[in-house]
């Protein structure tokens, strides 16, 4: 089962200015994506798509291959993810090079561990699916989400306005970190059959501003500590 991981690092962030290969708790962000990458051992390729040198100077110094440069068309603020994903397979296909799975892995995820790399594949293998998703809980239930109407505040959905937080369903979102595909059903825009894995709170951090920054390194560095 050939594998490859994309990790998709584009340059010119504004909020967070080289915000991919920033440092974070003492290296390159970037460098945490493409080392668990290697240690899981799971890929034949494990490559990042970037349309900036540096970005790619610092992936190829910590094991990452940058065989070529992102186009300008997938290198503005409107391409997609899934626009750069097919755009490197494509390029990979007129190098005589074919995979069956691909993972996405994002260049701001330190969180992601060749551990729980392995662990998602195995479960979407032994789970027959056609992608997975790692996903986290709400923190605080959704269904009791509030509005405001004419300057008051209301529940979304008055009815359960007096259930208890632990009898309403667990609902999840997006962890933002990684995604895995059979490739063939990538391609047909299958997402039908989508494998979730679930992660706890203190592994997933979105980071969009600086704020987001330093309280990410402060459950990186819990996270490190707790394991020594």
């Amino acid at each position: 089962m050939s594998k490859i991981a994309i990790i998709t690092a584009r340059g010119g962030s504004k909020r967070i200015p080289k915000k991919n290969i920033k440092e974070f708790c003492g290296k390159p962000i970037i460098a945490y994506s493409i080392e668990a990458a290697l240690k899981s051992e799971l890929f034949d390729e494990v490559m990042v798509s970037t349309d900036d040198e540096e970005i790619a100077n610092v992936a190829r110094k910590y094991g990452a291959n940058v065989p070529f440069m992102r186009s300008e068309k997938n290198s503005d603020d409107f391409a997609t993810t899934a626009d750069v994903l097919k755009e490197v397979i494509a390029e990979y296909k007129k190098r005589g090079q074919s995979f069956e799975y691909m993972c996405c892995i994002y260049p701001t995820a330190p969180f992601v561990t060749a551990k729980c790399l392995r662990e998602s594949f195995d479960c979407m293998i032994e789970k027959n699916g056609n992608a997975l998703n790692p996903v986290v809980r709400f923190s605080y239930p959704p269904q009791r989400s509030m509005v405001i109407e004419n300057g008051f505040l209301v529940f979304r959905d008055p009815k359960n306005f007096r259930t208890r937080s632990q009898d309403l369903e667990a609902w999840y979102h997006d962890a933002g970190q990684y995604y895995f595909w059979k490739l063939d059903k990538f391609r047909e825009g299958v997402i039908e059959n989508t494998v979730p894995y679930i992660l706890d709170d203190l592994h997933v951090q979105d980071i969009d501003n600086l704020d987001d920054w330093k309280l990410a390194e402060l459950k990186y560095k819990m996270l490190v500590e707790s394991e020594e």
